[in-house]
């Protein structure tokens, strides 16, 4: 009697020493963090055509401005009015036509200055790159740290006992590599 008594007492001490909550708990653990890391590929996929399309509409938008102020300065010195052409007030009047065209570029540049954001654009976006690939590299990093402390602890003793009888536990795969250009960031193309 008294030996059922002690088993008894001990027996779950022993169950608890086999891992039968710590198994679970870290299996579940390292399946969480396998989730962050598709979140972060999955934010990545979300956000960089996004910014990349926001960065590309200012852009354009001051390519067009600054494309007009070349025109028009390519416009305004291809007129040329010589002393002689003086006499000429159709040769005048396309002389200050185009210099005046080049006058409402220039006022169109003065008054777009303020809201020309594309060099801050391009750092924003430079910033959320470098942030989104260290967010991923960062959730990999905990993937792998999850999957290493399971995969040790259903190959240790005790918990090695436990994983094996009750649960089947086999070791997971840690995150690898296998693109080879792995270490590469993504190139960003505004072509």
């Amino acid at each position: 009697m008294m030996f059922d008594r002690r088993f008894a007492l001990i027996a779950p001490l022993m169950l608890a020493g086999c891992g039968l909550n710590s198994i679970p708990t870290a299996e579940e653990t390292a399946k969480a963090r396998w989730a962050d890391v598709q979140n972060e590929y999955q934010r990545r996929a979300d956000l960089v055509p996004n910014l990349v399309s926001t960065v590309k509409g200012y852009a354009k938008q001051e390519s067009d401005v600054l494309i007009g102020v070349t025109n028009a300065r390519a416009a305004a010195t291809a007129v040329h009015v010589g002393p002689g052409d003086l006499t000429d007030p159709a040769k005048v009047r396309q002389y200050a036509a185009a210099q005046g065209a080049l006058t409402v570029s220039l006022q169109r540049l003065q008054e777009a200055y303020p809201d020309l954001k594309s060099n801050a654009n391009f750092m924003a976006l430079q910033s959320q790159l470098e942030g989104t690939e260290n967010r991923i590299t960062i959730a990999r990093r905990d993937y792998n740290g999850a999957v290493q402390a399971y995969n040790t602890r259903i190959r240790t003793f005790p918990d090695a006992i436990g994983a094996k009888v009750f649960y089947g536990a086999k070791p997971m795969a840690t995150f690898e590599a296998t693109t080879p250009n792995a270490g590469t960031a993504p190139k960003v193309d505004f072509n």
